[in-house]
C-alpha cells in the first residue's frame, strides 16, 4: 500500500491526486490522506501543494466529467470528513477508467467510495446553502461590514463568490471561528483569504456603528412582535434552524 499524504487543503489533494497517477499507481492500493496514518507495511510518501500540478488535474476534471461533478468534487474536498480525500480519489480514478458515463460520476451509488464522496459533498452543500440565509453582516465603526459563522465544513470559499457578487461595492470580511479563517473583500476588488486567530479576536473586539446598533435593535423588536404565542413550535424552529446558527445572528442574541 502506497499511501500519499497531502496537506487539507484543494491544491493538496489535487496534486496528491497528480502524484499518483504519475507514479502509475494502482488505485486499489494506494491511499490519499490528509491526517497522521499508521498502517503495516505501508509506504508513506509525504507531497508538498503545487500549484502547476493542481492545476492540471483540475483542468482534467472539468473537461472529464463537466463543472456540475467538479464542483462536487470540490464541495467534498471541503468536508471536515478525514476520509474525503481518498473518496475523491477513488472516485476520480473510477471516473477516468471508463467505467462511468461523462456528466454521472456521482451516480454509481453502489460504489463506497462514490457513495461517500456524494454524501460529504451534499452535507457540506447543505450547510453552504444554510449560511447563505443565515449568515449577518453588522457594520463596524469605520463602515466595513463584518460576518461571523462556525461552521463544520470548509466552505467559506464558496460563500465568498456569492456575496462578493451581491455587495461588490462594500469593504466586507467574514470569519470563519470554526477553522480561523476569513474571506475578505475590499470594494470593486478581488476577495481573498487570510489565516489568524489573533486577527479574529481583533475584529470580536471592534465596535458598532451607532447606526447599526439602532437596527439591530429594531430588528429584534420586529421578531419579538410579529410573534404569535399560541403558535409557537420549537421543534420545527430547530428543524428549519439549527441551534448551532442561532449564536452568530443578531435576533437570537
Amino acid at each position: 500500500m502506497i499511501v500519499y499524504k497531502c496537506k487539507d487543503s484543494l491544491e493538496g489533494v489535487f496534486t496528491a491526486i497528480y502524484k499518483a497517477y504519475e507514479d502509475h499507481c494502482t488505485p486499489a492500493d494506494t491511499r490519499i490522506t490528509t491526517v497522521e496514518e499508521s498502517l503495516l507495511f505501508a509506504e508513506i510518501r509525504e507531497v508538498e501543494a503545487d500549484p502547476v500540478r493542481a492545476e492540471k488535474v483540475s483542468r482534467t476534471l472539468r473537461s472529464k466529467f463537466g463543472e456540475e461533478n467538479y464542483y462536487d468534487l470540490c464541495l467534498a474536498l471541503s468536508s471536515y470528513d478525514e476520509e474525503k480525500a481518498n473518496a475523491v480519489y477513488q472516485t476520480v480514478a473510477l471516473g477516468l477508467s471508463g467505467k462511468i458515463r461523462p456528466g454521472h460520476l456521482l451516480d454509481n451509488l453502489a460504489n463506497d467510495f462514490v457513495n461517500k464522496t456524494f454524501k460529504i459533498s451534499k452535507n457540506a452543500g447543505r450547510e453552504q446553502h444554510h449560511f447563505l440565509g443565515f449568515l449577518r453582516f453588522e457594520e463596524l465603526e469605520d463602515g466595513i461590514l463584518y460576518g461571523h459563522i462556525t461552521a463544520k465544513n470548509h466552505i467559506l470559499t464558496f460563500l465568498m463568490p456569492h456575496f462578493a457578487d451581491r455587495l461588490p461595492g462594500e469593504n466586507f470580511v467574514v470569519y470563519d471561528a470554526g477553522h480561523k479563517v476569513f474571506g475578505v473583500h475590499p470594494k470593486f476588488q478581488d476577495w481573498y483569504m487570510v489565516s489568524g486567530a489573533e486577527l479574529g479576536e481583533e475584529m470580536e473586539e471592534r465596535l458598532l456603528s451607532t447606526e447599526e446598533e439602532n437596527y439591530q435593535n429594531l430588528f429584534r423588536h420586529f421578531c419579538k412582535s410579529i410573534t404569535i404565542e399560541a403558535r409557537e413550535n420549537p421543534a420545527l424552529q430547530r428543524n428549519m434552524l439549527p441551534l448551532r446558527f442561532r449564536k452568530d445572528m443578531v435576533e437570537f442574541r
